[in-house]
């Protein structure tokens, strides 16, 4: 089964990927990913993303040791959002938090 062809593009070529981590289900962040990305990820098992401020293809963890593996891809009911189910090693956010939702309102 082609996999690529059950997902829905934005025009800019992405789809939201949102990362779960696979024993808690805990949501770890949402980033953006290209058909490259796509294929990259389900060939290594490493997750890989497009960043939209680089304009470039990433794996999670290149530089900061905090990587993503792949342990489910999901695709939803209308095709156009992502859910990877991952073991994350170390912190899923930039910032240093274990998550990118640590921002609580009220």
């Amino acid at each position: 089964m082609d996999v690529i062809s059950q997902i829905t593009f934005n025009a800019d070529g992405l789809v939201p990927a949102i990362a779960q981590h696979y024993q808690t289900g805990e949501v770890l962040m949402l980033a953006w990913m290209n058909r490259e990305a796509i294929e990259k990820t389900l060939a290594s098992g490493n997750v890989h993303y497009w960043s939209r401020s680089r304009q470039a293809l990433w794996r999670k963890g290149e530089t900061s040791g905090h990587t993503q593996t792949l342990k489910e891809f999901t695709i939803d009911c209308d095709g156009d959002t992502l859910l990877l189910k991952v073991d994350q090693i170390g912190p899923a956010c930039h910032t240093g938090q274990k998550t990118c939702f640590f921002n609580k309102i009220g």
